[in-house]
């Protein structure tokens, strides 16, 4: 089963919130998913985005695939930074 982290839409017409989510990749994208892994509401003055970092980092380093846009999120929270770090401190041992 191939795990993806992408984005759930929620919210009503014309304001959209987003869930994170773990899903398999060949669920529909408001259909069925693993796990919530935080949010993103986009409408806010400033984007507000609430992560749980520790089960990110776990799906990360069992091998599920983040969406484009999701990869962009969770690098501008400097996730994807600590996830490349801990897979080459990994690799040096």
């Amino acid at each position: 089963m191939a795990v993806k982290l992408r984005l759930k839409r929620m919210g009503s017409k014309q304001k959209p919130f987003y869930r994170i989510v773990a899903a398999d990749s060949h669920s529909p994208r408001d259909g069925r998913f693993i796990e919530t892994l935080g949010t993103y509401d986009p409408l806010k003055g400033a984007e507000v985005v609430k992560i749980d970092e520790e089960k990110i980092l776990n799906w990360l380093s069992n091998g599920a695939e983040p969406t484009p846009t999701v990869r962009n999120i969770l690098s501008r929270e400097g996730i994807m930074a600590k996830h490349a770090a801990s897979k080459n401190n990994s690799k040096k041992k």
